[in-house]
């Protein structure tokens, strides 16, 4: 057995043990609620606001009970890991983007192992992995003082200080084998600029104006991804429950690809989405995605990159839509009476709770149980015009039932009237089209 082999063995039956722990795992219901940060209500008219889904290490590990498959590691990735030390923990979760684990077979991965240090706790940048749609950041934590409250702020910035004007998604870090050293990966999406020449990584601990604040800053080569894009038209239009959708672009990333599609303003639906997306090809592997931006008049969905595998054939696979009639967008709801007026005929509204200066409020989607998808709205008001916010959104699938946490809503007065911004019942409409990755 050569010197090369036996390593990489090694990681593996580690990777092997680690997917039996993940197997092993009891998730509770709770782990599968979606924490939705305040800036997703308005997401569709200010496309340069950060969204965040932030969720619990538990999370985390019920995204990798999703994903299945044979564990083999390949030099390229085996060394990834020993430049990457503690970090083995997740490799189980970056295996599931073969896209993404390919541009790392390909080298592509900056290393930086930057580390700020404050009161006995650090935090490092190990490395980061970018092209001009996608940036995934990887980081440890040592010396954690209370590992029973990992609830970190994450902040982008540019090199002037400024929030970065991108999307990112995190979890909370996980813990590895060495019982001092806690990692994870930042998320990042960049859909109206361009990756920064130098970025700083702000963690803040909790959310006291004397909490502790680690910083990193380090440039970003984008020399290592530069002109690898691949722009391949599709142009399809088709008619789904009703509504046309038209297929524009695929785009290619080393990351991703991006898939833009945009509805027609004639249709008589409000589409929220697409279901169960997936990329097919001529071998039967799938392509997922986990991630879609969602524009007012269309969406772009994120897909695991086959950049460096280009199929034969690939095919677009989807099982339906999330739609709402144009006439049934805006409900109103009195609090206190229970009364709902408007709206799809399957939402019900349960109570509402009143906790410190927020309410919450409590509904029911019939023939939505088990949906990936939850309920939000914007264009929150009550009777005297005065606007609210929405601070946060639970979505319970096997229940059918939702809560939306409006801040401040206390103070409202009389009904209020609001605006769907996400529905998850879906139609059950499958449909297909074919993308010419090889014209």
């Amino acid at each position: 057995m050569s010197d090369e082999i036996k390593p990489i063995e090694d990681l593996e039956q580690r990777l092997h043990r680690r997917k039996l722990e993940y197997d092993a795992l009891s998730i509770p219901e709770a782990a599968t609620q979606q924490a939705v940060q305040a800036g997703i209500r308005k997401a569709t008219r200010q496309r340069k606001s950060r969204l965040r889904w932030m969720m619990s290490s538990v999370s985390a590990a019920a995204i990798i009970l999703i994903f299945t498959g044979c564990i083999r590691v390949s030099p390229a990735f085996a060394s990834f890991v020993e430049q990457l030390p503690g970090m083995d923990s997740i490799v189980s979760l970056i295996r599931q983007d073969k896209g993404l684990m390919m541009a790392i077979d390909q080298s592509l991965l900056q290393k930086v192992g930057i580390t700020d240090e404050h009161n006995g706790t650090s935090v490092t940048i190990e490395g980061v992995i970018t092209d001009e749609s996608r940036m995934v950041i990887f980081y440890t934590m040592k010396g954690i003082q209370n590992p029973k409250n990992l609830m970190y702020d994450i902040k982008l910035l540019d090199k002037d200080g400024k929030d970065l004007p991108v999307g990112f998604s995190y979890s909370y870090p996980n813990p590895t084998s060495d019982e001092d050293i806690y990692e994870n990966m930042i998320n990042v999406s960049f859909t109206e600029s361009l990756p920064p020449q130098e970025l700083t990584v702000v963690f803040k601990e909790g959310k006291e104006a004397d909490a502790n604040e680690w910083r990193i800053t380090f440039p970003v080569d984008h020399s290592l991804t530069q002109g690898m894009k691949r722009v391949i038209p599709v142009n399809e239009t088709l008619v789904v429950d009703g509504q046309q959708i038209n297929v524009n672009q695929a785009t290619l990333y080393p990351t991703r690809l991006v898939l833009d599609m945009t509805y027609d303003p004639k249709n008589t639906k409000k589409i929220f989405g697409i279901g169960d997306l997936q990329l097919v090809d001529e071998q039967g592997r799938v392509w997922t995605t986990k991630e879609a931006s969602l524009p007012e008049d269309g969406m772009s969905a994120f897909f695991e990159s086959m950049y460096f595998s280009i199929p034969k054939k690939l095919t677009l696979h989807a099982s339906g839509i999330r739609a709402v009639d144009k006439d049934k967008l805006h409900i109103q709801i009195d609090p206190t009476s229970g009364k709902i007026e408007g709206g799809p005929q399957n939402l019900k509204f349960l109570k509402k709770e009143i906790k410190g200066k927020d309410m919450i409020l409590h509904f029911n989607i019939t023939d939505s149980e088990n949906a990936n998808s939850g309920l939000s709205f914007t264009n929150i008001k009550d009777n005297k015009g005065k606007a609210f916010e929405i601070k946060g959104v639970s979505w319970y699938p096997s229940d059918a039932e939702a809560s939306i946490t409006i801040e401040n809503g206390a103070t409202a007065q009389g009904a209020l009237d609001m605006e769907l911004f996400s529905y998850p019942v879906l139609s059950q409409s499958p449909f297909t089209v074919d993308i010419p990755v090889n014209p």
